[in-house]
């Protein structure tokens, strides 16, 4: 165990890939939150899935057998809809997504609009046409403000992989001729989120995730202690491709989520 690592007082796990793929838990995720719980280590589920509200999330996990609250749940749609209600009180907003991330807008003040937006603000979107696609094209060439979730461009499934929103998001900017604020992992605005509702520094908390280019490099930019496991897009064969492309490595490798258990364990003494 290296002193140069940080201390752990705190985790940010990732969901999507790490703890269930699609509608499947990963084996060992109901004992690893279970021990968290017990041993009262804190811990936030951190998601850049905007497209349900963190009741929604947390009964998903419940009923995979995961211990979860909505307090539990830090989302890229709340983050978000936070972002442009800190910039801009009331504003209008032109939503492509689905369900989560119209709520967390609401939540915040904000009015959902169809017409001549302050802000495009887009996520997953399962059911995006070629028509929403032309009007959120047309209004960021309008001058509405371009604010995109997440930059995921798959997502691990019960049936493989799917385009994420930054699939979709692509497409925006490549039409729209603009590049969108990007809100979550591994953007700082969904970092400085979930470590507020966690109440520690970045310095006391360690990002736990599958993905490369979203989770490790969003814990390393925000200097977290990071763990990848090799439990969804990230596996032994693609890892070293992956981390060629974000440019970083992660502190700590587990193939599954025990070795995980088993590591938290033996750096906090839990």
């Amino acid at each position: 165990m290296s002193d140069k690592l940080p201390e752990m007082r705190g985790l940010l796990i990732d969901l999507d890939g790490t703890l269930y793929h699609g509608t499947h838990v990963i084996e060992g995720a109901e004992p690893l939150i279970s021990y968290l719980k017990e041993t009262k280590l804190p811990y936030r589920f951190v998601t850049n899935n905007s497209s349900a509200t963190p009741d929604e999330v947390a009964d998903r996990l419940m009923n995979m057998g995961i211990p979860a609250e909505a307090r539990d749940v830090c989302t890229s749609a709340q983050a978000a809809a936070g972002y442009i209600a800190n910039l801009s009180p009331g504003a209008s907003v032109f939503v492509v997504g689905e369900a989560g991330l119209k709520s967390a807008v609401l939540e915040a003040g904000l009015q959902l609009t169809e017409e001549q937006p302050d802000y495009v603000l887009q996520g997953i979107d399962r059911s995006f046409t070629y028509e929403r696609l032309t009007k959120a094209v047309r209004f960021i060439h309008g001058g509405a403000l371009f604010v995109l979730t997440n930059p995921d461009l798959l997502l691990p499934s019960s049936d493989g992989l799917i385009p994420g929103a930054g699939s979709i998001g692509a497409m925006l900017k490549a039409a729209g001729g603009k590049e969108p604020v990007l809100i979550g992992k591994p953007s700082s605005i969904l970092m400085d989120y979930s470590l507020r509702e966690i109440g520690l520094s970045a310095q006391e908390t360690w990002v736990v995730g599958d993905n490369m280019a979203t989770d490790i490099a969003f814990g390393k930019a925000a200097g977290c202690g990071t763990i990848l496991v090799l439990t969804g897009l990230t596996n032994e064969q693609n890892m070293d491709y992956y981390m060629e492309q974000a440019g970083c490595k992660p502190d700590i490798i587990c193939k599954h989520l025990e070795e995980l258990r088993s590591y938290i364990s033996n750096r906090t003494g839990l």
